[in-house]
């Protein structure tokens, strides 16, 4: 497309305003619900996070929002990144943005009734819910890869609840724990 029109293209997210973001054509469609007239498929988004923001204070990097690019690969080239504090200067930083209609219970050891488990690894707790495993192995790139497009799925089974097992916090594990902590927050009234 972007060749085609022989210009920069900028665009907004496809999805509505504080919802789990979509990572294929099928999500934008139904996310969207006729709103749009045209939906481009490149099919599904390979590293399945938003972008990593940065910006500048000066001549020092500041990490505007955390994403596909994970904080010690930008500061391996970058060095020290400073944090804003309180200001929102990215999208994607409302305290509740991602929010899937179930609500979420992170850093689950268990799955309680009417609820659908987002696991992580390999020590998945035994239950008869709907579950979606971001990495059996315990890749954090492969767990940002499914982390959407699981979350989503999960959702559409019509549960009150997910259960989130943790994700560590390093790596891209920082980035899916920023969503999940958006995702989780109460909802904002609009």
């Amino acid at each position: 497309m972007i060749d085609a029109a022989g210009v920069p293209i900028a665009a907004p997210s496809a999805n509505r305003a504080g919802s789990v973001s979509p990572t294929t054509a099928a999500d934008v469609a139904e996310e969207l619900n006729g709103r749009v007239e045209l939906i481009l498929d490149a099919g599904s988004c390979p590293i399945g996070l938003e972008s990593t923001v940065i910006g500048f204070a000066g001549q020092s990097p500041v990490l505007l929002r955390l994403g596909a690019i994970s904080r010690e690969a930008i500061e391996n080239i970058a060095g020290p990144l400073a944090e804003t504090k309180g200001v929102i200067e990215s999208p994607g930083m409302m305290a509740s943005h991602y929010a899937p209609r179930a609500r979420l219970r992170l850093d689950a050891h268990d799955v309680k009734p009417r609820e659908a488990l987002l696991a992580f690894g390999a020590g998945v707790p035994k239950t008869s819910a709907p579950i979606r495993n971001l990495s059996v192995g315990g890749d954090l790139t492969e767990a940002a890869a499914n982390f959407f497009a699981m979350l989503r799925q999960l959702d559409n089974t019509g549960v009150d609840a997910i259960a989130v097992m943790p994700i560590p916090n390093r790596g891209l594990g920082e980035a899916i724990n920023d969503r999940l902590q958006r995702a989780a927050a109460p909802r904002v009234k609009s």
